[in-house]
């Protein structure tokens, strides 16, 4: 290996804590990854790392180390992406988070299209419904729905998702249609319990730009988006989700909307990066595509309004971690 290729696996270790994690992220053996690790600390004449059974940590050397690699690093990258021909054809591991229902409804089915375009790309789709560690999974992209916290991620706003209220049929005609938010004490709602912490969230409707919750009755809740709109289309309750993903039960009359005057304030959709100053070209080219594909379900990015939505109700709408 070379120095750069040196400082690259060394960076990857530091950010996984572990020499197995960051030889599965580098596609390398782990003997490969200890033993570049190992000429790096001779080369500098300095230990990095400290290595114990459970976990691996950096030495203060190593501290200083880790953001002058990752700067060299990032250098390079940036060198080479420099003077590629722009027509070249993108290739590599492309490593991507979205979340669970998007990845099913929206882009799993449209992959072939993409694979067409890029078919130098190798791409690892991870799907889920609780916001992941972008760093530490080695994860060169995520999709992310719900309001962001303050991270070192790199965050670029695609747009929002409209939510709107909607129940079955059959609900409906047992407990009847809410007409206003004062009958809604009067209804039971399925419960969205948040993957990472498992609390409910209340339900929310905006109201001259100021956010009202209420503490509903529920009898079921999920914590999962497939899960949630079952729940509703077996008459369990009143739900709120985005537009998009009911638009094909909408169509059939399987749900039917309520309180369209009533509804929460939409969700922020972002794209978010691990830090790093460039992106490289196979991110690009997702991001560029995944972007396409989500136009027609997304609103597109505004000026947030003065009420803000409290708590998440879909797929990975937990704040982002580092």
């Amino acid at each position: 290996m070379d120095r750069i290729d040196l400082l690259q696996v060394f960076v990857r270790v530091a950010e996984t804590g572990s020499f197995t994690r960051a030889a599965d992220r580098l596609g390398l053996p782990r003997a490969t990854v200890s033993t570049a690790v190992q000429q790096l600390e001779t080369r500098l004449g300095s230990r990095l790392l400290h290595r114990t059974t459970r976990r691996v940590g950096l030495t203060p050397d190593g501290e200083v180390m880790l953001e002058r690699a990752r700067e060299l690093v990032a250098d390079m990258e940036d060198i080479e992406q420099q003077f590629l021909p722009a027509h070249g054809q993108v290739s590599g591991r492309l490593k991507v988070d979205l979340p669970s229902r998007i990845a099913r409804r929206l882009i799993a089915p449209a992959l072939p299209g993409f694979f067409e375009r890029h078919p130098g790309i190798e791409l690892e789709l991870g799907s889920g419904d609780r916001a992941i560690d972008l760093v530490l999974e080695g994860v060169d992209c995520a999709l992310r729905v719900g309001p962001l916290a303050s991270s070192s991620l790199v965050a670029r706003p695609l747009g929002h998702f409209t939510l709107i209220n909607c129940a079955s049929p059959a609900y409906l005609e047992r407990h009847g249609t809410p007409r206003t938010t004062a009958d809604l004490p009067r209804h039971t709602a399925v419960n969205y319990a948040s993957p990472n912490s498992g609390r409910a969230a209340p339900w929310e409707w905006s109201d001259d730009g100021r956010t009202t919750s209420l503490r509903m009755r529920s009898q079921v809740s999920a914590n999962n988006a497939d899960i949630y709109i079952a729940f509703a289309l077996a008459g369990l309750g009143l739900i709120q989700v985005p537009a998009y993903d009911v638009r094909e039960h909408l169509a059939a009359g399987e749900l039917l909307e309520v309180l369209p005057e009533a509804r929460a304030e939409p969700l922020p959709v972002h794209l978010v990066y691990p830090h790093r100053r460039n992106l490289s070209r196979r991110v690009q080219a997702f991001a560029a595509w995944l972007e396409a594909q989500l136009a027609d379900s997304l609103d597109p990015p505004s000026r947030p309004g003065p009420a803000r939505l409290r708590k998440a109700r879909q797929t990975n709408m937990q704040p982002e971690r580092r």
